[in-house]
């Protein structure tokens, strides 16, 4: 399935708390109403850390991520184009956010995720990934998969799904290549705690898996987030 996801800037005069609350409050019951929107989930970042890893970090710092599943690009297109709740939802993000770019991504788990109540209880943490600049998109492709098997191995690894990006917009509307946005895929990665993330990626298993992402990207951005869902 395809996810399109808004990784968002919030405005620099806006508090971490206030823009979480007007986020999840007013713009979500606004863009719930999107036609055609099947699913809807909002993740603040709560930190900014490595944690587990030792892997050059990227240029990125968002302030959370949003992900919205339609039947169909064309849907997702039309429900924030051309629908009359478009010129609502951007007037909207004018007045809280910072920015927001637009990555569309096919969605593959790897590790089936809880039931809500108890995804609901794990830490989650959200990484943006830039492949190596001697590789091209389907070398990334084919060597993610590799990495996810690898990352079945990991002990303590509650949930896992992969997020690869196949259309850009760096400005919201307007669609980019990737010199514009060199962003190749998302990881989402579920725990019971810090400790338990900390434990896995010091695992032999953890560290064969980290190895082997040494040999096809040159950037991993960690954050963990708060999810929530809004639909």
């Amino acid at each position: 399935m395809n996810v399109r996801m808004g990784l968002i800037h919030k405005k620099p005069d806006w508090s971490s708390e206030r823009f979480s609350a007007y986020w999840r409050g007013h713009h979500g019951a606004l863009a719930r109403r999107a036609p055609g929107l099947r699913g809807y989930w909002q993740n603040p970042v709560t930190e900014r850390l490595q944690r587990g890893i030792d892997f050059a970090r990227g240029p990125w710092d968002f302030d959370g991520f949003s992900q919205l599943w339609f039947d169909d690009v064309g849907k997702a297109d039309r429900a924030f184009n051309d629908s009359a709740l478009a010129a609502d939802l951007i007037a909207d993000e004018n007045h809280f956010l910072g920015g927001v770019h637009i990555v569309t991504a096919e969605q593959r788990v790897v590790i089936d995720l809880p039931e809500r109540e108890a995804r609901a209880r794990l830490l989650k943490r959200m990484s943006i990934l830039k492949r190596r600049p001697d590789l091209g998109e389907e070398d990334f492709r084919r060597e993610w998969k590799v990495h996810g098997d690898l990352m079945r191995k990991m002990p303590g690894v509650s949930a896992y799904r992969q997020n690869v990006v196949i259309a850009r917009e760096r400005v919201k509307g307007q669609p980019c290549g990737y010199d514009d946005f060199p962003i190749d895929g998302i990881v989402e990665l579920w725990f019971e705690d810090a400790a338990t993330l900390e434990q896995a990626f010091g695992s032999a298993a953890g560290k064969e898996t980290m190895a082997h992402a040494r040999t096809f990207l040159a950037e991993i951005t960690a954050f963990v987030v708060a999810e929530r869902q809004i639909l």
